[in-house]
């Protein structure tokens, strides 16, 4: 992180001497020019990675000095510097190009976490050019989202089915994305024009006996023929419906290899430790063999955190086009809290926040004070240690 090239731009000899005294003492080659003139001959000259800029100066000001970085430099990140009473010029900057904007006063550790994120962004980016010269690597996957190792896993796993129509269980905590993965293989499958039928396991025992539930998915098996059928927190099924149920899944798959039909291809998923419910008994071994032709897990979002800037950014788009307000990026100290976060309720939880801060108002950027109560208070704890 040491190695990004910082240069800040400010007419405030004092702010610069401050500036310089703190990112070279954490580790940053950094360069101070008190105006935009001196600031554009040397990125003309000199490759940075990061620019702050103040938005009032002589001569050149700083939307024009980011017009002319990215013009030069478009691989430079600029971050505008503003006081009070300049936010709509920063708000305009934002949508010229800026990276973020940083509120005058502001305290110097704010640079760093600015710094950091960027920093960790680019470092993705070169991982990802890098995963794409093996052709492994993607961002998204259909309506997935991550560029983590483990989704990356879950996409090749995807890939491999594409030609076959294997039985798939899926075990993740609640809010990971497991219907989801469900729609996935289906849609990528040579079934993907067929009907995609889900089916909450614990709301078809409601007010039925055993023998009525077994007769149930017995039916809604038959009717998925061709298709795929998701089942969902499998292992809430009672034991006596669990062992019908993996005797009439080996017959369909018995009938389907001697091609007297085509029987429905079973996603199935749980919420619980699969290696637990088999060894506690509330996984059906038989049920377990005739599901698990592929076994996928998906990973809590607290595993891969590399994975939050991205799906905020496909969350902003989903909720921007639907919505006449526009919210376009979320604050540095915001998203210090959000990094920081564990995320109980995994994505889900952080698709909710962002939903969230449209349902408030918010406007161009998400700030601190736009976060639910639990993320601010772990936030706040987190900062006290």
């Amino acid at each position: 992180m040491g190695n990004a090239g910082i240069l800040f731009v400010d007419d405030d000899r004092a702010i610069l001497a401050l500036v310089r005294e703190y990112l070279a003492e954490v580790g940053y080659r950094v360069e101070v020019v008190d105006n935009g003139v001196k600031a554009l001959e040397m990125i003309k000259d000199t490759p940075f990675d990061i620019v702050f800029t103040d938005i009032k100066m002589p001569d050149i000001d700083g939307l024009e000095l980011l017009s002319a970085i990215k013009e030069y430099r478009p691989e430079t990140e600029v971050i505008i510097v503003t006081g009070h009473g300049s936010m709509e010029s920063a708000i305009k900057a934002m949508k010229f190009g800026s990276y973020d904007y940083l509120q005058k006063p502001f305290k110097l550790n704010v640079l760093k976490i600015i710094i950091d994120r960027i920093v960790e962004e680019k470092n993705l980016k070169q991982e990802k050019i890098v995963l794409k010269a093996r052709v492994t690597d993607r961002h998204r996957y259909e309506g997935l989202v991550g560029i983590s190792p483990r989704m990356q896993q879950i996409y090749d796993l995807i890939d491999r089915m594409k030609a076959s129509s294997p039985n798939v269980l899926v075990e993740g905590e609640s809010g990971t994305g497991k219907e989801l993965t469900a729609h996935v293989i289906h849609r990528t499958s040579g079934r993907g024009q067929r009907p995609f039928t889900a089916v909450a396991c614990k709301s078809l025992m409601k007010g039925v006996s055993a023998d009525g539930t077994a007769q149930k998915l017995s039916e809604v098996l038959k009717s998925a023929e061709e298709s795929t059928l998701f089942l969902d927190e499998v292992c809430e099924l009672p034991a006596a419906v669990q062992a019908p149920l993996a005797a009439l899944l080996m017959e369909c798959r018995a009938a389907g290899d001697k091609g007297l039909r085509r029987p429905a291809r079973v996603v199935a998923a749980t919420n619980r430790v699969v290696k637990e419910a088999l060894a506690k008994g509330h996984l059906d071994k038989d049920l377990h063999a005739a599901l698990c032709d592929v076994f996928i897990q998906m990973p809590p979002l607290r595993e891969r955190k590399e994975d939050i800037c991205l799906l905020i950014n496909h969350f902003l788009q989903q909720f921007n086009a639907k919505s006449e307000k526009k919210v376009l990026s979320v604050a540095p100290e915001a998203m210090d809290y959000l990094f920081g976060y564990g995320w109980p309720g995994n994505v889900i939880q952080l698709e909710n926040v962002i939903e969230r801060a449209f349902a408030l108002g918010v406007e161009m950027v998400i700030q601190i004070d736009d976060l639910p109560a639990e993320i601010k208070t772990a936030g706040e704890i987190s900062r006290m240690h």
